[in-house]
């Protein structure tokens, strides 16, 4: 066989020894006529069934672990999809940056709360929610955290019920204040952590927003995912350079990292020698979800970005908007 040939039809593996994984190519299986447009964030349920919630026609699109059709929902709902969370009773929360607004939704897409005006962003950088919210979180006692995001530089935290108690943050450089506040998560024990994107950090906070410590190792970090359990890790995919002088720059993204409590890094997975539709290779990693078997899915805002990076590129690419990450033993 030619070696070329051999190269293309060998799975693509990344990673090494704990974290090492072999690229799933098409695993989504659409129905006919279908396309994601950007996948902006993904959420897996206690049965592994996988929610995308994206920017085509059909918002919220589930699958099965396989990559099976189940259902869409959220069609006319929601203007441009951004962060996906879902609980321990597979309640989601699905974070809509163009309509500044957070559902609370049944799995089959029931709406049980709302956050925020449908349509109505608040002024500019008043702090007050929401101007383009990004993300949401739970406390252990079921607190909302929403990270605001590209309109503001805060994160507000709500009530079970949906009552605002307090926000925090401002513009800038400093401890506790960001510059596009892109994600949020917390852990078991209540810390909150808070994806600084354009400040190249996440800053970890105490469930009252104060500001505890913050991890600088990373480039532009986009998607946030706490791996819980007593020893916690975080996956954390980081965007590539936003710049044409460096944007084929190596060893500074697209990439999924991995770090532990402490911020510490484990592992990187890409980002070698810059970004490219390839199998095993990023555009940009916007949303990131484990399963129980420890598989990553990986959804990826390629229609945005992929133009702005390969302007010189007029082929007409079916963009990958996702990718599965099958760990291996």
């Amino acid at each position: 066989m030619d070696a070329r040939v051999e190269k293309r039809n060998k799975p693509a593996i990344l990673g090494a020894g704990k974290h090492r994984y072999r690229v799933v190519e098409n695993w989504a299986k659409l129905p006919e006529g279908w396309e994601f447009k950007d996948v902006a964030a993904v959420a897996v349920d206690s049965k592994d069934r996988v929610y995308c919630f994206n920017r085509g026609e059909h918002p919220m699109i589930v699958f099965d672990r396989e990559g099976n059709f189940i259902r869409s929902w959220g069609e006319g709902t929601f203007p441009r999809a951004h962060g996906l969370h879902i609980d321990a009773n597979d309640i989601l929360y699905c974070t809509d940056d163009g309509g500044h607004v957070v559902r609370k939704c049944t799995t089959e897409g029931k709406v049980l709360l709302e956050l925020g005006v449908p349509g109505q962003a608040t002024p500019y950088m008043s702090g007050k929610p929401f101007h383009r919210c990004t993300h949401t979180a739970l406390s252990p006692r079921g607190d909302i955290y929403v990270s605001d995001g590209y309109g503001n530089a805060r994160v507000h935290k709500f009530s079970p019920n949906g009552k605002l108690l307090k926000s925090w943050g401002e513009p800038g450089t400093d401890a506790g204040q960001f510059n596009v506040v892109h994600n949020v998560v917390t852990d078991a024990e209540g810390w909150v952590y808070v994806a600084d994107r354009e400040n190249h950090r996440v800053q970890v906070f105490d469930g009252n927003g104060r500001y505890e410590t913050q991890w600088a190792n990373l480039h532009r970090p986009c998607a946030l995912y706490c791996c819980r359990g007593r020893r916690p890790q975080f996956a954390i995919g980081e965007l590539g350079p936003s710049m044409p002088v460096n944007r084929q720059h190596p060893n500074i993204g697209p990439r999924i990292s991995f770090v532990d409590a402490k911020g510490k890094l484990i592992a990187r997975l890409g980002g070698e020698d810059g970004p490219g539709l390839e199998p095993g290779k990023f555009i940009a990693p916007h949303g990131l979800a484990i399963d129980s078997r420890g598989d990553i899915y990986v959804g990826e805002v390629s229609y945005t970005e992929f133009p702005r990076l390969f302007p010189e590129q007029k082929t007409a690419w079916r963009m990958r908007s996702l990718q599965k990450l099958e760990k291996l033993s």
